[in-house]
């Protein structure tokens, strides 16, 4: 079960990458109505979920292994330890992380809008 998340969640990443260039496509791509019905029921509610796991993630306070605010205070501790070099490598995972949030918000967009399209009930 764990290998078919990772699965999904990294099709899920490559579509969303590729979205730009799927835009630019003249060919609409069709699903059947099964094809569709499982988007809904099984992959959307996984990959809204994630994003909205990793948002939290990222936001989360310093506490939070791998948010932002963590990234910054162990930059910040090893700064005053007189690491510089790991403190400037981990001032810029956070900086990184933290771009990464347009990414999420623009996701989840697409996958409500997807979901308002395409899922509604009796289909």
């Amino acid at each position: 079960m764990l290998k078919q998340t990772i699965a999904a969640c990294l099709t899920a990443a490559g579509l969303i990458a590729l979205a730009p260039a799927a835009s630019a496509q003249t060919n609409p791509i069709t699903l059947s109505p099964e094809e569709s019905q499982q988007l809904c029921t099984e992959w959307l509610p996984k990959l809204t979920e994630r994003t909205a796991k990793l948002t939290d993630r990222i936001n989360g306070g310093p506490e939070i292994r791998g948010s932002v605010a963590n990234l910054k205070a162990r930059a910040e501790d090893q700064r005053k330890k007189g690491h510089n070099d790991t403190a400037d490598r981990l001032q810029k995972r956070a900086d990184k992380r933290s771009g990464r949030l347009p990414e999420l918000a623009a996701a989840k967009q697409k996958l409500d809008a997807f979901a308002g399209a395409h899922c509604k009930a009796g289909k």
